[in-house]
């Protein structure tokens, strides 16, 4: 005789538990939603202020000044492509779109990651939480994004920071973990407090794993806010959400190939700076 075991109804539990959250929060998102949205508008019409141009010397500048003359040229000639292809404004709000969220998600991040290299309690507690969020379907946190924020950019913004936090915080958490006793120890015998050798030993010397962790932020970010294209958010991710729907393969790849210029961009930049800094 067969056992008929009732279904947990999972996800009824989490649909009713956002509800309950989105109509006893809706002040406070909305709060939240506009300070966003007014941050991209803001940064989006700051550097659109620019002429294309002037942006392109700007980031070459940037790019030699921070890295090499082969990343200066090859930033140049990428950036003059994206332009040539007429996908300057979309790379624009996809650059914003980066910027904002890496930014929300450092800015969590850290006090996090060095809180858990801090405390065995909820370093064991947050790993198991980071495992879960990093083998969740990225698709999956476009969903309870909606019901806060609605369609559009902010929404993008709020599964991006989601999505993108967890390299952050390992990173952070593993570069504190990883300073060397001995210096510990000299710190105690020179009677550092806490807080000293925090500041004093144990950040300088993480500060490489951390940049490495900021760097898998952004490409993650990156990634995301293509994919978030299907909930309204704009830049090149709806180019290539749009040539998907009308059978443009062409029109595909060009944006494509404009998200992995940006994409290379930003890695080398962020890596150029952990090597900066680690000499």
């Amino acid at each position: 005789m067969a056992i008929d075991i009732p279904r947990i109804p999972l996800g009824g539990w989490i649909e009713g538990g956002l509800s309950w959250l989105t109509s006893e929060y809706s002040m406070v998102t909305r709060a939240i939603s506009r300070a966003t949205q007014t941050g991209i508008n803001g940064l989006n019409d700051a550097l659109m202020w620019l002429p294309p141009w002037a942006l392109l010397l700007i980031i070459v500048a940037i790019c030699w000044k921070l890295a090499n003359t082969r990343l200066a040229i090859g930033a140049a000639a990428g950036l003059a492509l994206i332009w040539n292809l007429g996908l300057w404004n979309p790379m624009i709000e996809t650059l914003t779109l980066v910027v904002i969220a890496t930014m929300v998600a450092v800015v969590i991040a850290l006090p996090v990651g060095i809180a858990a290299a801090l405390s065995e309690r909820l370093y064991r507690t947050l790993m198991p939480v980071l495992d879960f969020m990093q083998t969740m379907p990225a698709f999956v946190y476009l969903i309870p994004a909606i019901p806060f924020f609605g369609i559009g950019s902010v929404s993008a913004i709020f599964a991006t920071v989601i999505f993108s936090m967890p390299p952050a915080i390992r990173f952070t958490t593993l570069g504190i973990r990883q300073v060397p006793k001995e210096l510990i120890e000299a710190a105690d015998a020179y009677g550092a407090t806490r807080g000293q050798k925090l500041v004093k030993v144990q950040l300088p010397l993480s500060l490489p794993t951390v940049m490495a962790g900021i760097n898998q932020t952004i490409m993650l970010a990156l990634s995301m806010v293509v994919i978030a294209a299907m909930i309204g958010a704009d830049g090149l991710g709806s180019e290539v959400w749009r040539a998907i729907q009308r059978l443009r393969p062409g029109d595909g790849f060009e944006a494509g190939i404009a998200v992995v210029i940006l994409a290379m961009l930003l890695d080398r930049l962020t890596q150029s700076l952990s090597k900066e800094r680690k000499s």
